[in-house]
């Protein structure tokens, strides 16, 4: 039997990227597809979405629009891979200039819950045949904007009397960030036409409001996350959320599979957006991009210098206001680092103070540019990845992946792919970057003056950079997991 699975998300690469849940949502159902299954997505009609997919034609109204004057969904395929892609046509609700989540004055828009709780609707109609020709058996949500996905097919099957195991369709939900949990005013429950008892504890209200994000947790048959150590974490009130306690209680449900990384996208010997391409057999391209980098930013071209990389939203999730103290670490020692990213103002103006009073040795380019992202990934030594928590992170991966040992914080997934060259790691031949344990500037620090102890190594290094490059995180493994997952559901 060929399982029918629809991914419900709000980006998809190449249409829409603000982070890695787009990279996952356009490899993950490749993968699947490859497996055998029957994969399909489902997006709101974002601008760049909408320009994006080829052969777009209608498919139904849509009976309800959350407040959208005209709703309808439509059916078109991703470019180059040829995915089919639903996208829900509502432009009064997604055809906005700028971010997708905030208005101009980065807040989020006032009616954020009436336009992703059409997506989830719209999901649970697919469900219900609202296309004649396809409909899924199973119901993969990924995030908070596509929460309430689980909560509409369970009403649904309520509605038809049918048991919870004979409903319309199995559902699956995946945390990438617990931290984003689409919260909303308790008086906005009455616009989402959920029966009156789902707004309980034992439901979608959370703490007097009400919460997409547990709604997700709440209603999926099964709940994943993207690596084995965030779903340990996610059950301790550190990073529970607040959601720890149902986390918890649905232990037998939960289950952490390890996000992979899509090598037809991320191969230095295939990168059309790198100075020189170059293969762990022949990395002569390697030092080629360092030299690019450098030149690009204005640099000092020292072939001998330790070049460390961050690509990243500048937050204090993702470590950064660690990195910033301990900034004069690298440079003291000769390094020199490269900052590619965009968010906290306080962080933004600390590396562009930074990179005004060492302009040899410090760059920042504040933004997102997916060509310069691979660039930096490509001419680094080092990049790095302090994160205070990361359910999986990507930049790790692609980092081993173009020989830049990544420097991480042990957590989450970070703490699931990178082995530390400590001296019994490197003797057993393990080793792959450098891992620091106490989330402390000093802490960081060290692992810093280590990644420069290894690179005074020349053999050393030039052995753990090989080792990494070696490493297989490519999303097969992965999609077997799910599929298993989805047999089992089925």
């Amino acid at each position: 039997m060929t399982i029918r699975v629809l991914h419900v998300a709000s980006e998809l690469y190449p249409l829409l990227k603000t982070g890695g849940l787009a990279d996952v949502t356009a490899a993950l159902p490749a993968a699947l597809i490859e497996l055998g299954a029957d994969a399909r997505v489902l997006l709101p009609g974002f601008a760049s979405v909408a320009a994006g997919l080829a052969d777009l034609r209608p498919i139904a109204r849509l009976e309800r629009s959350f407040g959208a004057p005209e709703a309808t969904l439509e059916l078109g395929r991703l470019p180059g891979n040829d995915l089919p892609v639903y996208m829900i046509r509502a432009d009064a609700f997604y055809a906005r200039p700028g971010s997708p989540y905030l208005d101009a004055e980065h807040v989020p828009y006032g009616d954020n819950a009436q336009r992703f709780a059409l997506l989830g609707w719209a999901a649970a109609q697919l469900a219900l045949h609202l296309d004649p020709a396809w409909a899924p058996r199973i119901v993969h949500s990924h995030d908070w904007h596509a929460g309430l996905a689980g909560a509409y097919l369970r009403a649904a099957a309520r509605e038809r009397g049918a048991t919870r195991a004979a409903g319309v369709a199995r559902s699956v939900f995946t945390i990438h960030n617990l931290a984003y949990q689409g919260i909303f005013p308790a008086g906005q429950f009455d616009e989402l036409g959920l029966p009156n008892d789902f707004f309980d504890m034992h439901g979608v209200e959370f703490y007097g409001q009400l919460s997409f994000l547990k709604a997700g947790l709440f209603y999926a048959d099964k709940i994943t996350t993207v690596s084995p150590t965030y779903a340990r974490e996610i059950q301790t009130v550190a990073q529970g959320g607040g959601l720890e306690a149902l986390l918890k209680g649905r232990a037998h449900d939960l289950v952490g599979i390890l996000n992979g990384v899509d090598y037809t996208v991320w191969s230095p010997a295939e990168d059309a957006a790198i100075a020189a391409r170059y293969s762990v057999t022949r990395m002569s391209g390697k030092l080629r991009c360092k030299a690019a980098l450098q030149q690009r930013f204005q640099l000092t071209q020292k072939h001998d210098a330790p070049v460390f990389g961050v690509v990243s939203r500048l937050t204090e999730q993702k470590g950064l206001d660690l990195l910033l103290a301990a900034l004069p670490e690298i440079v003291a020692r000769g390094g020199q680092l490269v900052v590619l990213g965009t968010g906290d103002a306080s962080l933004e103006q600390g590396f562009t103070r930074a990179a005004h009073q060492h302009p040899d040795s410090v760059a920042v380019e504040l933004g997102f540019d997916e060509a310069l992202a691979h660039e930096i990934v490509a001419g680094a030594d080092v990049m790095m990845v302090p994160s205070r928590f990361e359910p999986c992170g990507l930049t790790q991966l692609y980092a081993l992946a173009y020989g830049a040992l990544p420097l991480v914080h042990r957590v989450g997934g970070l703490a699931d792919t990178v082995t530390d060259a400590s001296l019994e790691n490197l003797a057993d031949g393990t080793a792959t970057g450098f891992v620091f344990e106490r989330f402390e500037p000093d802490a960081l620090a060290a692992a810093i003056r280590r990644a420069f102890a290894l690179h005074a190594r020349g053999r050393d290094w030039r052995e753990t950079r090989a080792r990494g490059m070696r490493e297989d995180f490519g999303w097969s493994a992965s999609a077997q997991r799910y599929m298993a997952l989805y047999r089992e559901l089925a």
